[in-house]
């Protein structure tokens, strides 16, 4: 079901980075800020960022950033969306591929896409859980990107030493180990995937792990939020938030667009 909306995830998630960076330029944020926000709203909201974070070796801070960033587009996303579905007459289904592409987190997609009709629900729901895999070769990329960006560091940092000696602060002669940034997390997301989905698990047991899962995902979001200060948040995350909401609107809207295009070919 989910292969329907590929052509519009596709689109979407080139969208999200290119904003994300082009913005993220034009406003001076931290790249590392702007990749997690560009992450978070491509894919799946805090699960992405959480994945994202350590593969880039983003701080708390810069994670609290992003992830306040993104839950305050969740929220405003469970009232605007229908609004504007019912204001744009958009089908169940059209509605549903709509929320399930440019809507952030799971749990904010479901609850627009029921609150328009069962059936945008239920699609939605479909849709975002394709796009959620996204999170796989998407961090795989991260994961090299920064590889090579840390041998890139380090081998202008040895020239420099050739040219002018010892520089100050100088870090690890040691080579940059893919293993250690490599996000393990991806073989055992596929290795669980793999096992559910040929039912050798009992289905109590599965159904115990899995909310036993979105527990620990909670714990680790009011971790998060229990080390961010609002105060500070409010008065230096201004940009985020400006970016954030470019990255959003320019989803929704090329969403619309795709899907018009592949309506009247």
């Amino acid at each position: 079901t989910g292969a329907d909306s590929i052509y519009v995830m596709i689109f979407t998630l080139i969208t999200a980075f290119l904003i994300a960076y082009i913005v993220g330029k034009y406003l001076k944020i931290d790249s590392k800020v702007a990749t997690l926000i560009g992450v978070g709203t491509a894919i799946c909201g805090g699960s992405a960022i959480a994945a994202a974070a350590p593969v880039i070796d983003a701080d708390d801070k810069e994670i609290a950033y992003s992830i306040s960033t993104i839950f305050l587009f969740n929220v405003a996303a469970v009232f605007i969306f229908p609004a504007l579905g019912h204001l744009l007459r958009m089908s169940n289904e059209g509605f549903g591929i709509w929320a399930g592409t440019a809507i952030n987190d799971t749990s904010s997609v479901v609850a627009a896409a029921f609150s328009y009709s069962d059936v945008s629900g239920k699609l939605a729901t479909i849709v975002k859980l394709t796009r959620t895999l996204f999170i796989i070769p998407i961090t795989l990329v991260l994961a090299i990107y920064y590889a090579k960006k840390i041998t890139s560091s380090k081998t202008t940092r040895n020239e420099l030493e050739t040219a002018y000696g010892e520089v100050e602060n100088p870090k690890q002669e040691s080579g940059f180990s893919f293993v250690k940034i490599f996000p393990w997390f991806v073989i055992g997301f596929l290795a669980a995937a793999i096992i559910n989905t040929t039912g050798i698990l009992d289905a109590g047991i599965s159904a115990f792990l899995g909310k036993t899962g979105k527990f620990m995902i909670i714990m680790a979001m009011t971790a998060i939020g229990l080390n961010t200060n609002i105060k500070k948040l409010i008065a230096n995350g201004t940009k985020p938030i400006v970016l954030g909401l470019c990255c959003w609107m320019s989803i929704a809207v090329v969403s619309i667009i795709v899907q018009r295009f592949m309506n009247q070919m």
